[in-house]
């Protein structure tokens, strides 16, 4: 009896855990080979030196597309410098002084703006002396951001996202994107995940509230998302019971220190004489992240073959 209730709980074992949950009786490929493709449409309104209007070509950064793209939402210029000489910022460390000995000239100070003259000025403004450099004058700005500069239209940004898989064991391809209607679907669709589970195009605002951030919030220092495409393929069923799932995510940190998202660059221009100018940009906004996963199972012989052994195994000893 108790032979025949150990052989039953086996059975079990074989039927219910490595056939029906497990699917032992399939070959898995948890190698997928990708690609990503990304584009951003909108316009907004800005008031910066060269430009009141920014589109796709200045707002994104890498602007080709790929995995990792950012968007700027908020933004400090520091508008027309000069490389000549002029007092360091009082907010860089070991930048102030009470007399020239207090500069060495030649020294570069970390995290500053130029390399010191060896002269100790009177700031611009302030009460405090820092060493004079000569670098990009004036230094940098040192505000914070402020809300007048967000670009609000920015909420409304559109992220195309083309995906394209591999699963090399199965020799078979796929893309997120439906061939049915395409492309006039494409530019007509907005993705949902009732009505338009299949359309690649994302409002920038519904991806940073599924992150769990508030837009305004956010928009204003910047933040971090990671887009997440999984694919779970059974071509037991079908070839084309094959599609994306998306989720995302939050990737920044909650604490003060860091968080948000910000980095600098700069567009340079040349006066009538010749002489280089520069518009010095601090950008703040959303770094976004595509990561894809995929798994693709189908029937082996071998495989059912071998976990069928093992249980009959199993049994004789039992």
């Amino acid at each position: 009896m108790a032979r025949r209730f150990f052989q039953l709980i086996i059975m079990c074992y074989l039927i219910g855990w490595v056939f029906v949950t497990k699917k032992g009786y399939q070959v898995v490929d948890d190698t997928i080979e990708s690609s990503v493709v990304t584009k951003v449409k909108g316009i907004a309104r800005v008031n910066t030196t060269f430009s009141d209007l920014w589109g796709p070509e200045e707002y994104v950064i890498p602007d080709h597309g790929g995995k990792f793209l950012f968007v700027v939402t908020n933004f400090i210029e520091t508008p027309n410098q000069t490389l000549t000489t002029c007092p360091e910022s009082p907010s860089v460390p070991f930048s102030t002084c009470t007399h020239d000995d207090n500069c060495t000239e030649g020294e570069a100070v970390r995290a500053g703006n130029g390399i010191k003259t060896g002269t100790c000025r009177k700031t611009d403004g302030n009460e405090t002396n820092t060493c004079e450099i000569y670098g990009w004058c004036p230094t940098e700005k040192s505000s914070r951001p402020e809300a007048a500069t967000m670009l609000r239209e920015a909420e409304n940004f559109t992220v195309y996202i083309r995906n394209f898989i591999k699963f090399s064991q199965f020799n078979l391809s796929k893309t997120n994107i439906l061939k049915e209607g395409y492309p006039s679907y494409i530019k007509t669709c907005l993705h949902d995940e009732i009505h338009h589970p299949y359309c690649p195009v994302f409002r920038l605002g519904d991806i940073v509230s599924k992150a769990g951030y508030r837009f305004e919030e956010v928009a204003a220092k910047g933040g971090s998302i990671g887009i997440v495409i999984k694919w779970s393929c059974d071509f037991d069923m079908d070839t084309s019971d094959c599609h994306p799932q998306y989720s995302f995510m939050a990737m920044g940190s909650s604490t003060p220190v860091t968080a948000g998202y910000n980095f600098r660059f700069a567009r340079y221009s040349s006066d009538a004489a010749g002489r280089t100018h520069r518009n010095l940009y601090k950008v703040y906004g959303f770094q976004l992240n595509v990561m894809v996963f995929g798994t693709a199972s189908q029937f082996s012989i071998i495989h059912t073959i071998i976990n069928v052994a093992s249980v009959l195994t199993l049994m004789a000893v039992g």
